[in-house]
């Protein structure tokens, strides 16, 4: 079993060995929450390269791990980054190989996002395509609506704080209701919804 976690990665280095689409993607979601990112490879596609990485075409070497928080493998040479994967092992670095979960000792969720409110699903590696699948159905659920909610709420919990009280002890589950049902946001709509595209699914088989 997994551990589920949200990472900070602001500001952070993080190493992504390989140039090809997989490698962009991946670029992508980490400079989207801020992460310093170099990309290593012989080969870097050209929307990769417009991308605000440094970007070191060459193959990788021994100690290229060095001096990361993280590092992330799309290589598609199994020897690669089984090196990959014991060097950062060594080193107490998380790493994760794309669609190659024994060399991972992380696995990266499929995301849905919405302002703060951030959804996601994982099979811990068993089967990408199933979390991916299972975040578009979840996806047409989760509108702007809850990143307004959870602006709201932050807002609130950070009055309370700033006149030196602690929201641990608050029951936040009416006024969450409350102020959902302001937005319209109704889980039992919600659950009709997904029913109707789980019918509509089973019919168009």
């Amino acid at each position: 079993m997994q551990f589920p976690i949200n990472l900070n990665l602001a500001g952070r280095p993080v190493l992504v060995v390989g140039g090809g689409r997989i490698a962009h993607r991946k670029v992508q979601q980490l400079l989207a929450c801020g992460a310093d990112v170099t990309v290593l490879a012989p080969h870097v596609i050209d929307d990769l390269e417009r991308l605000n990485v440094d970007v070191q075409r060459r193959e990788y070497v021994d100690g290229d791990v060095d001096g990361f928080r993280l590092v992330i493998t799309a290589t598609g040479d199994v020897d690669v980054d089984q090196r990959i994967f014991d060097e950062a092992e060594e080193r107490g670095i998380w790493v994760n190989s794309a669609d190659d979960p024994e060399r991972c000792t992380f696995t990266l969720p499929a995301v849905h996002r919405q302002g703060p409110v951030m959804l996601t699903v994982s099979t811990g590696g068993a089967s990408p395509a199933l979390s991916s699948w299972m975040r578009a159905n979840f996806a047409r659920l989760i509108g702007p609506e809850f990143a307004e909610l959870a602006s709201e709420l932050a807002s609130r919990r950070a009055s309370i704080h700033a006149v030196g009280f602690s929201t641990e002890d608050i029951d936040w589950e009416p006024i969450i209701r409350v102020l959902a049902q302001r937005k319209g946001i109704s889980f039992d709509a919600l659950v009709n919804e997904a029913k109707d595209a789980h019918e509509e699914l089973e019919l168009a088989r």
